[in-house]
């Protein structure tokens, strides 16, 4: 049987097995594993101030040291999007899956055009918080030869070695 189906035949869609409020606990976790800080000062004298009307698992907060006021999403990646979060980590589970936009789109029910720029959006945001490499330690490598300017011009290469061997 088609793991897809119930055994009614009916489908069953992959974004009904997770819940608004993991997800939102989620980015939580994430986003503050030291305590809710407000992204406009930085402070930490943050208190809860209720939810979103239309996302009842989305915190809103009051920073009372700069009285702003932020959400669980402000100043993310997901913040203004019109899917809701929970499609977005569906959409990133499913990149590590290794899964084309083409299947995410099909597995989502989603637009193609929308699953490439989610999945841009993703790479960009999983990219911003890597550590930036750091060598160290004995390091190796081979000789590389680098001729620049000539880009889809492979002839003009040979013509400048030509010339270069003629000169010498």
């Amino acid at each position: 049987m088609d793991p897809k189906h119930r055994r009614d035949g009916t489908l069953i869609k992959i974004d009904s097995l997770i819940d608004d409020a993991k997800c939102f606990e989620t980015v939580r976790n994430i986003r503050w594993p030291k305590g809710v800080g407000c992204p406009k000062c930085c402070g930490s004298k943050v208190i809860r101030y209720g939810h979103d009307e239309t996302q009842p698992h989305r915190q809103r907060y009051l920073c009372k040291s700069c009285r702003s006021y932020f959400d669980d999403l402000t100043g993310t990646i997901f913040e203004g999007h019109h899917q809701p979060l929970r499609t977005w980590i569906l959409c990133l589970y499913l990149m590590g899956l290794n899964l084309s936009n083409r299947q995410i789109a099909a597995e989502l029910d989603l637009n193609k055009d929308d699953v490439q720029n989610m999945t841009r959006a993703l790479r960009r945001g999983v990219n911003a918080r890597k550590p930036p490499v750091q060598l160290s330690g004995e390091v190796e490598c081979d000789e590389v030869y680098v001729i620049a300017g000539h880009k889809g011009y492979p002839g003009a290469v040979k013509k400048n070695a030509v010339e270069d061997d003629e000169t010498a």
